[in-house]
């Protein structure tokens, strides 16, 4: 996807200094290629995001600052969370570095490539699996051997709100991130309370005040129940620790991110009709009654919003379409979870990377059935489908447990992958119930084929990357997706991709239902390769921008006020 420059000044190898020596020491690795970095970066098309103030009152104008500020300093955690050492790295380059070097780890949050794998670029080491949660030297084999030896430590290692450390003796043990991220925290906390007193939305002003709470105590039920209730406002706010992607090597721990947006009511009332069909949802999913999960809440908002600023792993990398919080399966069996579609985003990416990608990827008798109104309504579908399926299951064995916890590290592309498939089930099912109508029946097939090759361009090491792979791979088993051997143009066969999205769904849910383990690995290694034929594909997208990178109005505004020290 980048082009490798192999000359460098001598001069500007030496300056850029970079490898990994004794412990505690972080240094620019010696051979960085700064033109190499410089075509990493123009993968992200730039983008301004501004801040519709016409839409905000003086209270809210006065909370986003304070929102602001106390996503700044989530963001600050997120980056020790993705390495130990990056606050480190940061101000090496700072002292040394070039602005396209500042720039790659910015974008990255570190220095590897989040669109190439995590491939090294600023270091000359690999990232550590479990980022920065554990000690570096932690294998699975210790963690789990502590956790037979000290049974009682379970808990407290498999929270998603706590770090693996080592004492001064070298034993495992777990901190929590209260603690270990204090000095954010206490800062984000403080500016989460001004930001409560200066909303006169009660249910908003609630939320604010118990994340603040949360944020020192560890403990986010009661807040992520209140951020349930928040209604009719203007600002939207999600703001704490919520996906396990960064961890690879469990999926257990949390990572910190932070969401501003301004919710556009109008939109967001076109789409509440969806609530109604989340239980009829649930029991048309193509596996038995017995494993459906009609326990959680019946509740399910959805807002349509402009995001006006993103922070941690909201931010790195790859930007977010739209989103289903919160995870806890406690409050989505009292509450259900909030759907968050970001409008803004949405359009960005459909305007500038995947109207090009059709143009040059898709058969031309079917490129007329690429829209966007197909685009904004399967990631819609996708993010109700994260709320459909098993969540507490119990194993062959008769063990209780969740199925986060039973797929360790394959539950990302496990779960990524459900939420397509199972979206786009959804999308014929609605067609046939008439909530949208039959021509999107030919719309939903093509573009979610062209968004495949956006999306597969993350790189299949990524969760979202790697549930796509496996997607397009099984329905081109099925023969749903075709390719042209002249033009290498990509059709969907319309007779076989909706029985073949059935089969799909039925597979991956049943994995989730039985919480197998090693079927779950089988089929991400069977199915999540990459083969010749997309490679060969994603060839012909030179020039095309892999994602955006966001330009925030927030940051030029605020940023110099909210700096931590």
């Amino acid at each position: 996807m980048v082009r490798v420059f192999k000359f460098l000044t001598v001069a500007l190898i030496l300056f850029l200094a970079v490898s990994r020596a004794t412990a505690g020491e972080v240094k620019l690795k010696e051979d960085v290629n700064l033109s190499d970095v410089k075509a990493r970066n123009s993968a992200y098309a730039r983008v301004d995001i501004d801040v519709p103030w016409n839409l905000l009152g003086s209270q809210d104008a006065e909370a986003l600052k304070w929102l602001y500020g106390a996503a700044r300093m989530l963001d600050e955690a997120f980056l020790v969370q993705v390495w130990r050492d990056n606050p480190k790295l940061r101000a090496l380059m700072e002292e040394k570095g070039s602005p396209e070097l500042s720039r790659f780890f910015s974008i990255n949050y570190g220095p590897w490539d989040r669109l190439a794998g995590d491939e090294p670029v600023l270091v000359d080491f690999k990232k550590p699996l479990g980022a920065g949660f554990y000690p570096v030297d932690m294998t699975k084999e210790e963690f789990e051997g502590w956790l037979k030896a000290h049974p009682k430590d379970t808990d407290a290692f498999e929270s998603g709100f706590t770090i693996i450390d080592r004492t001064a003796e070298g034993q495992l043990e777990s901190i929590p991130y209260s603690r270990a991220y204090g000095s954010y925290l206490g800062k984000a906390s403080e500016y989460l309370r001004k930001a409560a007193r200066a909303v006169d939305n009660p249910t908003l002003k609630r939320f604010l005040g118990l994340r603040a709470d949360a944020l020192l105590k560890d403990d986010y039920f009661e807040s992520d129940m209140a951020w349930m209730d928040v209604a009719d406002n203007t600002l939207d706010v999600t703001i704490g620790p919520y996906e396990v992607y960064e961890d690879m090597l469990y999926n257990y721990k949390t990572a910190f991110e932070a969401f501003l947006c301004v919710r556009d009511p109008v939109e967001s009332k076109k789409l509440d009709a969806l609530k109604g069909y989340l239980v009829k949802m649930e029991k048309n999913l193509p596996i038995e009654d017995k494993y459906k999960n009609f326990n959680r809440g019946k509740r399910s908002p959805i807002s349509v919003v402009d995001e006006v600023y993103a922070a941690g792993d909201a931010r790195a990398g790859v930007q977010t379409l739209a989103f289903n919080l919160p995870n806890d399966e406690r409050v989505r069996e009292a509450k259900g979870s909030k759907k968050v579609m970001l409008r803004n985003i949405s359009r960005a990416k459909f305007k500038m990377i995947l109207t090009p990608i059709a143009e040059r990827l898709i058969d031309t008798d079917q490129l007329k059935y690429m829209t966007f109104d197909a685009y904004f309504n399967h990631t819609l579908l996708h993010e109700f489908s994260h709320g459909l399926g098993p969540g507490r299951i119990k194993l062959a064995d008769g063990t209780e447990t969740t199925v986060n916890k039973a797929l360790k590290e394959t539950y990302s592309a496990i779960e990524e992958g459900k939420a397509d498939v199972v979206g786009q089930y959804n999308y014929y099912y609605l067609i046939d119930e008439g909530f949208f109508p039959g021509s999107m029946m030919k719309e939903t097939a093509v573009t979610f084929l062209a968004g495949f090759f956006r999306s597969v361009r993350f790189g299949v090491e990524e969760a979202h990357g790697r549930a796509n792979m496996i997607a397009f791979n099984y329905l081109k088993e099925k023969g749903a997706y075709l390719q042209d051997p002249n033009t290498h143009l990509w059709k969907v066969d319309f007779g076989k991709v909706r029985g073949a999205i059935t089969d799909l769904a039925h597979d991956i849910l049943m994995i989730q239902a039985l919480g197998d383990y090693g079927k779950a690995k089988a089929f991400v290694a069977k199915y999540g390769v990459m083969g010749d034929d997309v490679k060969g594909s994603l060839a012909r997208l030179e020039g095309i921008p892999v994602d955006i990178v966001p330009v925030f109005e927030l940051d030029k505004k605020y940023g110099a006020d909210f700096i931590m020290k």
